[in-house]
């Protein structure tokens, strides 16, 4: 594993360069630097064999198809060994008929952890970590997502924040509530009173305009 990470607990924010890291996983090395050009969705998950992460890893590998449609790689990680991510990952395969089709990173020094702020610097488990990460092809993060140890993620709104991130940069808009693919979008609000008084002929509000998708 990577030597390179700050040894301080991180306070890692939204369109800061993510930590890089070198690690083992479920599917060999990986490094942060190799999903460079890419979207991807770091999330971590508090222990191997508990029952909140199983459903998590199971509706993440049934959604995998939709995210790499979305174009954005999965990664998981937990402080857990190697050994034990391949033994919970071949008992998920043997009870639910669920393969994991994403790596997942061994941390069992919690550098790469403490690095993303996902535990104290202190802290001597990992019983507070469920976060997501969305790190965008620039790898700055995009995104950052928290639940407690016991409320399992929504692996849907997850994805859909993906879709919205990637629609608002390529089309340079916003997003409004609930915004699904096909949806329509909002318009950058006015910042001068010039293009703030100017008639829009419609009876949307000059702070509140919409566009309707090209695609």
């Amino acid at each position: 594993m990577s030597t390179d990470l700050p040894t301080q607990p991180s306070s890692l924010r939204i369109n800061e360069p993510a930590p890089q890291f070198s690690a083992r996983t479920t599917m060999g090395e990986r490094t942060l630097a190799s999903y460079a050009g890419k979207w991807l969705l770091f999330f971590s998950h508090p222990a191997d064999f508990t029952p909140v992460c199983t459903s998590e890893f199971i509706a993440f590998a049934r959604a995998f198809k939709k995210f790499q449609n979305a174009g954005c790689q999965l990664l998981g990680l937990s402080v857990d060994s190697l050994y034990a991510h391949l033994a919970w990952i071949r008992d998920i395969r043997d009870r639910f008929d669920v393969e994991i089709p994403f790596p997942i990173v061994e941390d069992p020094t919690m550098a790469i952890a403490r690095a993303y702020g996902m535990i104290s610097g202190g802290a001597g488990d990992s019983s507070t970590t469920r976060a997501a990460f969305i790190i965008d092809p620039d790898q700055m993060v995009r995104a950052i997502v928290w639940y407690p140890l016991n409320v399992g993620r929504n692996v849907d709104e997850l994805l859909r924040l993906v879709q919205a991130l990637k629609e608002s940069d390529a089309t340079h808009t916003s997003t409004p509530e609930g915004w699904r693919p096909g949806d329509a979008l909002l318009e950058p609000a006015p910042t001068d009173c010039k293009e703030a008084l100017v008639a829009t002929g419609t009876r949307e509000a000059w702070y509140y305009r919409t566009r309707k998708p090209k695609r």
